[in-house]
Formats: structure tokens, C-alpha cells, sequence
């Protein structure tokens, strides 16, 4: 049986999905396209899986919008990249604003172009507010220096005496990555049929669950995003503890 296009009352909705957004070159490639035009289509599905995502009750999202590898790709591609950013930020500036959508960012943004630096400034100023959804766009991101700049943040806040140094623990450090004030991700989806996670929330997604699909971003739809949650529902999350803990019958 086909499953549903809406998730069920029964399936357990996740409050944060974060999304590797892959497959958008070969997208155009397998059209004839420019891998530009592949990233347009691109954009397109982000509206629409905003919109899903409100609509089945995901409060949060994260998008892996650009790789702090992806400088390397050909100049006039990240260039095109970078353009797109800025102007699917002007376009969108009144929606997130009619539905009280708060834009976030992760990665080193300082280091974006200067049109894109000061869109993203625009946006995140006027949505800085709102409470009721949350989309956060990983830019110039990756998980590996972001460990390394949440380091020097804690060293510089133990060495001013702000943490004690007998405070080893997770939660005070992980208040120093670019997420330190963002919950996990609950549900992990990347898109295009690849199994690896490039880089992405290491340490965030240490106890997510992972949804990989063989289908490319620009084709990736509600369906196919009622289906990814409707898996992560059938999903028991133990955390460590056995089944039988969590309320299960068999011993893990």
C-alpha cells in the first residue's frame, strides 16, 4: 500500500528536519541543462517543502544550502550560487514575513560576498522575531570547523572564567557550535540516492535518524516528504537505552 500523501494522526512528526539538498547538477545534466538552471529548479523545491514542512507541523528545518567545499567548484558556478542566494532572499523577504518565519543561518557567512552578506543581514533583521517556524540555511558550513571555531569560543570563555574548568560536559560546550541555541535535528534527509553526510551536523545528528532517497532535489516533493516522515514515525529512538525502556518488547 502506497503511503499516505499527508502524514497519518498516528506518525510521530519530527520537530527538526534538517536536509542535504543534493542532485541538482545531475538534475540538469540529465536534461541538457546547465547545472545553474538545475539549481533554480532547485530553489523551487525549497518553497515548496517549506510549505510542507508547515503544513505537517515541522517547526524547524535546516537546509544545507552551501558547503564550505563547494568553493572549489568551477568560479562562474559559485558565483551563479551566490547570486541565487541573494535573490531568492529579496523575493521571499514578504513571505517569510506573512507567515512569521524566522531566518537563521550556520557557517562562516562572514566570509560570503558582500550582496549576499547584507541580504542575509536584511532578512534575518526582519524576521529575527517571529517564533512559530524556523528555517536555518547552512552557508559556507562545514561540521569540522564549526568544531573547531566552537574550541577557541570555549577556550576564550574558560580562560575569562565564564565556564569552570571542572565543566566537561556536552551541553556546555555544544552551546559554542553555530547551533548552541537550535535543538538536534531530529530526522536527517538527504536527497539524490548518495549515503553520506558531507560534512553536515556531525554532532548534531549523533542521535538522528537518516532518511536517504534515491530522488534528486528539484524533484523532491511533498510526497515525497510525507514518506520520509512516515519511515522516521516506524523508528524507535532509544538513546542508548534498551527497547524495553523505551516502551518496546524486545531487548536491544
Amino acid at each position: 500500500m502506497a503511503e499516505p500523501a499527508v502524514p497519518h494522526a498516528t506518525h510521530q512528526v519530527p520537530a527538526h528536519i534538517a536536509i542535504i539538498m543534493d542532485g541538482n547538477g545531475r538534475w540538469a545534466q540529465q536534461r541538457g541543462l546547465p547545472r545553474i538552471e538545475g539549481h533554480r529548479r532547485g530553489v523551487e523545491t525549497v518553497r515548496r517543502i517549506i510549505d510542507a514542512t508547515r503544513e505537517f507541523g515541522v517547526r524547524m528545518l535546516t537546509l544545507y544550502a552551501f558547503s564550505a567545499e563547494n568553493w572549489r567548484r568551477p568560479q562562474d558556478e559559485v558565483g551563479a550560487l551566490m547570486r541565487l542566494l541573494e535573490l531568492y532572499l529579496k523575493r521571499e523577504l514578504k513571505t517569510f514575513v506573512k507567515n512569521r518565519i524566522q531566518l537563521r543561518t550556520i557557517g562562516r557567512t562572514h566570509e560570503l560576498p558582500p550582496g549576499a552578506q547584507r541580504q542575509l543581514a536584511r532578512t534575518i533583521k526582519a524576521t529575527r522575531d517571529f517564533s512559530d517556524y524556523t528555517l536555518t540555511l547552512a552557508l559556507n558550513y562545514g561540521s569540522r570547523s564549526e568544531v573547531v571555531d566552537a574550541a577557541h569560543s570555549y577556550a576564550a570563555a574558560l580562560a575569562a572564567g565564564e565556564i569552570s574548568p571542572s565543566d566537561r560536559s556536552w551541553e556546555s560546550f555544544s552551546r559554542h557550535l553555530y547551533t548552541g541555541d537550535l535543538p538536534d535535528p531530529d530526522l536527517v534527509i538527504r536527497t539524490s540516492g548518495e549515503t553520506r553526510l558531507s560534512n553536515f551536523l556531525l554532532l548534531q545528528a549523533a542521535y538522528a535518524e537518516f532518511v536517504f532517497t534515491p530522488v534528486l532535489w528539484p524533484d523532491f516533493g511533498r510526497d515525497d516528504l510525507a514518506q520520509a516522515i512516515a519511515e522516521y514515525s516506524r523508528r524507535e529512538r532509544r538513546y542508548g537505552k534498551t527497547s524495553a525502556q523505551c516502551g518496546g518488547s524486545d531487548e536491544q
